[in-house]
């Protein structure tokens, strides 16, 4: 809850000493929410398919316990199953699979663009009333909690966030620039 109240508070100060819009847009923290998500899921679909199938096994390190750039994508996969399935109220599609432990990449930009196909039904539906909404939720450890839906989505778009930072090196270790970073077209004038 309290990772809710920073964002909103972050998302509201710039507001402050500006004048008034003369209509407030409709859910704009959903809406914030529900584009930032698509930027992220973009991103992350184009490192996939940026990184050639022989770098899917790299380790930035030495630490076996540091996921290689594929592993990276099947957590990232088997955690916007978890917690989509938790805010949509549903029975997790995936459970009970690994997807981690998939070996092409095939495999790997297949569930993940599957994992990102079930959740942008959530964000898609996602109004700022719905996101207050209290829901159930079960922890990887097994323990239950109860916040509200848009905590859980925060969540979950954070944590793809923090799996793109590491996608990122994987691609700058092998000389690929990153989809955030490549350059932006100029739009075309009508």
């Amino acid at each position: 809850m309290r990772d809710l109240f920073v964002i909103f508070i972050a998302l509201t100060l710039p507001a402050f000493g500006q004048e008034a819009p003369a209509t407030t847009p409709a859910n704009p923290l959903s809406n914030w929410l529900r584009t930032a998500y698509g930027n992220n899921r973009n991103n992350l679909l184009r490192s996939a398919e940026k990184m050639p199938e022989e770098n899917f096994g790299l380790r930035p390190g030495t630490q076996m316990e540091v996921r290689t750039f594929g592993q990276q994508l099947g957590h990232l996969a088997n955690y916007n199953f978890l917690w989509c399935s938790q805010a949509k109220g549903e029975k997790n599609p995936n459970a009970g699979n690994n997807l981690e432990t998939l070996n092409t990449k095939a495999e790997f930009v297949k569930w993940l663009s599957d994992s990102f196909a079930y959740c942008n039904g959530v964000y898609g539906d996602l109004t700022d009333a719905k996101g207050i909404e209290i829901i159930d939720i079960t922890q990887e450890n097994g323990r239950q909690t109860r916040n509200v839906r848009m905590a859980l989505l925060i969540l979950n778009y954070g944590h793809n966030n923090e799996i793109y930072g590491s996608v990122v090196t994987s691609l700058r270790m092998k000389n690929i620039t990153p989809p955030a970073s490549e350059p932006r077209l100029p739009e075309k004038r009508q």
